[in-house]
C-alpha cells in the first residue's frame, strides 16, 4: 500500500514539475535549421538577383558589415534594407563575382557561418582577383536576417580595384 501511495505521489510531483516549466517553441536545433535555411535562401536569392525574396528575408533593422579598404565603395556599416539595397547597388556597378564556391556551412542557434572560396572582376580596372577565400557570420531573428557580416581578403580585391 505504501508503495502504491508513494508511486502516486512521485507522478503527482514530476507531473506538478512538467507543468510548471515553461515550454520552448522551438528547440535549439530547430532554430539553427530555420537560421541556415534563411541564410542560404538569402544567399541564393542575392545570387540570384531576386529582390524580393531578399527584402523579405530582411529585418527592418538588418545590419551589413564589410571590412577592409574604405576607398571601396562596398565596405562599411549599411543599416536597413533601403542603405543595404544602395550597398549592392554600389557593389554590382562595380563588382562581378565570376567565381563563387561554399565550402563549409554550419548554424548554432540564431548564427550561421559560412565559409568558401571566389574570384571577383572590377570593373573600373578591368582587373580580376585571383581566387581567395571569404567567411560570413549571419545572425537571423523571427526567419529574417539582423546581421550579414562578410569577411574577404580586402588587399587583393582592393589592388584588383584599383588596377595594381
Amino acid at each position: 500500500m505504501q508503495r502504491r501511495t508513494a508511486l502516486k505521489a512521485a507522478s503527482a510531483a514530476a507531473l506538478a514539475i512538467a507543468l510548471s516549466t515553461p515550454a520552448v517553441a522551438q528547440s535549439e536545433d530547430d532554430m539553427a535549421q530555420t537560421s541556415f535555411d534563411t541564410v542560404m535562401s538569402f544567399m541564393s536569392a542575392m545570387g540570384g538577383g531576386d529582390m524580393d525574396t531578399m527584402a523579405n528575408l530582411m529585418a527592418d533593422d538588418m545590419v551589413w558589415l564589410n571590412g577592409g579598404d574604405p576607398s571601396l565603395p562596398w565596405i562599411g556599416r549599411w543599416e536597413g534594407k533601403e542603405a543595404i539595397f544602395g550597398f549592392l547597388g554600389a557593389f554590382s556597378e562595380n563588382a562581378v563575382p565570376t567565381m563563387w564556391e561554399n565550402e563549409d556551412a554550419f548554424a548554432s542557434g540564431d548564427t550561421v557561418a559560412v565559409f568558401g572560396r571566389m574570384k571577383l572582376m572590377l570593373k573600373k580596372s578591368g582587373v580580376e582577383t585571383d581566387e581567395f577565400n571569404f567567411a560570413l557570420r549571419a545572425k537571423v531573428r523571427d526567419g529574417q536576417v539582423v546581421l550579414w557580416n562578410w569577411f574577404e581578403d580586402s588587399h587583393a580585391v582592393s589592388q584588383a580595384y584599383h588596377g595594381k
